[in-house]
């Protein structure tokens, strides 16, 4: 973009369930700026979608790497041609279509899109990324050039300690602290003052840390991290590249519910048993640190930034002798045992939740608790165990249902609740008295029916839209979800872009409706338990 690079997320940025792919390129607050093929190539990939990067544009450029533009407001030239003949064929707004080579060529330099905030984009911003064509994994952009400014080491914030076998123990943070607090800066930290961290047994570290750009508010993520003990390394880690496939063992490697609930970014200096990510350095120890007891280790974090910039953390951890560590209280352990390496499931009246081989990255004791129906819903709340606690693959859940009228079945969905006790939409089928579905995180559920339609508002559709260029219809649901829509224009499908952050679809005129003279726009609109909404409204062109 002819505009000053000016970055809001950077390359592997940890993120919620995925390390973040890109570079996120901040648009002056604004969108439509122009965007640019970065080299000479052909358009290998156009998907559109209401989520994730909303408009997004592939280009191969025959060198082996892959550029990508997601969140763009509207697509350019030929690549919206293209763009716009895959939508009226598949009749849909979302597609994933890959031209054949060559097909969209482009050139460097030619304007392909405008930016803009589709997608799930918290702003107007343009995501970029590098990938290598031949497994579609993505590198960091800054390597190929893109360079934002950083002359600014990371900053670490806090260790944490964590026992790894049944006999180990940690002793208490200060005060009612998450762990022990760093102090310093210029790339030089240390622990404060009189505070000395003890263990006992065989522990793993993890480091709250994160990089900044220069003059910049963001967080970003750094390059690497490497422990030492005793001067001997036991522990590395680099962010050098995004294996899509694995993304969301991000989860494994972060402090899961430090992420969640306290908007900390601890990374875990050791692995768990379930972690698949290859982003690890071949040290024996892999962050298991052994520790012997009435002995001071001396720790050290190395933690570098992409762009070479260090920061250090040095402090002395104590290895506990076994009376010392007697004194310790003991964390207590409430529900089942759940193995990482086998399936498990959980069955209490009326609820039963199967997670397959794998679903969770360490063993963990699984609680549960209830509490009664109300006058909304169909079942109890189900409390399965803490959603701080992460699941890794899609899990069945299935919840029993008693006094469900028939006629209502077809309406019933399952739903989480969240702290608030709102309710969000998970959807599920009935079958044999009960709704099932699949979830991916514990919390808590219940069953409730949908029986109210979508409601469709008019935004800006005028009588005579002469000289417009496009209009806007708000659609919402109050529970299950907006399922499907379909607009036509005297008869013929239109396109309608929907976008969910603002709730409203939007025809933009194109070569299929642009034609002057009477037209009559329909519209229907279905949740996602069927119920349906129809509005209709004759306009001049």
């Amino acid at each position: 973009m002819d505009i000053p690079l000016d970055l809001s997320g950077n390359f592997m940025e940890p993120r919620s369930n995925h390390f973040h792919s890109g570079l996120d390129m901040r648009t002056q607050g604004r969108e439509g700026v122009p965007v640019k093929a970065i080299a000479d190539g052909w358009v290998s990939r156009i998907k559109i979608s209401p989520w994730g990067y909303g408009k997004a544009v592939y280009i191969d450029h025959g060198d082996g790497h892959t550029s990508v533009y997601g969140h763009l407001q509207q697509l350019i030239g030929p690549v919206y041609e293209a763009c716009l003949a895959a939508q009226y064929r598949a009749k849909d707004f979302s597609i994933d279509v890959y031209p054949e080579k060559g097909a969209v060529p482009v050139k460097q330099g030619e304007v392909i899109a405008l930016s803009g905030n589709t997608g799930g984009s918290g702003g107007p911003h343009l995501h970029f990324e590098i990938r290598r064509s031949g497994d579609q994994r993505a590198l960091d952009p800054e390597t190929f050039g893109f360079l934002a400014a950083d002359n600014t080491p990371p900053e670490l914030v806090g260790v944490r300690f964590h026992a790894l076998t049944d006999s180990s123990l940690v002793a208490p943070y200060p005060a009612k602290a998450l762990g022990f607090a760093a102090q310093g800066g210029a790339g030089r930290y240390g622990l404060k003052p009189g505070e000395a961290p003890s263990a006992f047994g065989t522990v793993g570290l993890s480091l709250h840390t994160f990089d900044r750009y220069d003059k910049s508010g963001f967080r970003f993520g750094v390059r690497s991290i490497a422990l030492y003990v005793d001067s001997i390394p036991v522990f590395s880690t680099r962010f050098d590249e995004v294996d899509f496939d694995k993304n969301r063992y991000c989860n494994a490697h972060m402090e899961y519910e430090l992420v969640k609930t306290a908007n900390m970014d601890y990374h875990r200096c050791f692995k768990l048993p379930n972690n698949k990510l290859r982003i690890y350095g071949k040290e024996p120890a892999q962050g298991r640190v052994a520790l012997e007891p009435g002995r001071d280790h001396h720790v050290r974090f190395v933690v570098t930034d992409g762009r070479g910039n260090v920061s250090q953390l040095s402090f002395l951890l104590h290895g506990a002798t076994a009376e010392e560590a007697a004194t310790w209280p003991r964390p207590a352990l409430e529900g089942s045992l759940f193995r990482y390496d086998a399936a498990n499931t959980l069955a209490e009246e009326g609820v039963r939740l199967s997670l397959p081989v794998g679903a969770l990255y360490d063993d963990v004791h699984v609680s549960y608790a209830r509490k009664p129906a109300t006058n909304k819903t169909y079942s109890p709340f189900h409390m399965l165990h803490d959603m701080a606690t992460p699941i890794h693959s899609p899990s069945e859940l299935s919840i029993a249902v008693e006094g469900l009228p028939e006629t209502l079945r077809s309406k019933a969905l399952i739903v989480s609740i969240d702290k608030a006790g709102k309710p969000s939409a998970v959807g599920g089928t009935w079958a044999n008295g009960s709704m099932n579905a699949q979830v991916r995180a514990f919390g808590t559920y219940t069953v409730m029916a949908d029986t109210v339609k979508p409601v469709i508002a008019n935004v800006d559709l005028r009588a005579d839209m002469r000289g417009r260029s496009s209009f806007s219809i708000r659609i919402t649901d109050d529970l299950s979800g907006i399922g499907t829509y379909t607009g036509s224009i005297n008869g013929q499908w239109a396109l309608l872009e929907y976008e969910p952050k603002t709730n409203t679809l939007t025809h933009i005129f194109d070569t299929h409706s642009k034609e002057p003279g009477a037209k009559e726009f329909k519209l229907e609109v279905k949740d996602d338990r069927g119920n349906v909404a129809n509005w209709s409204m004759a306009f001049t062109r």
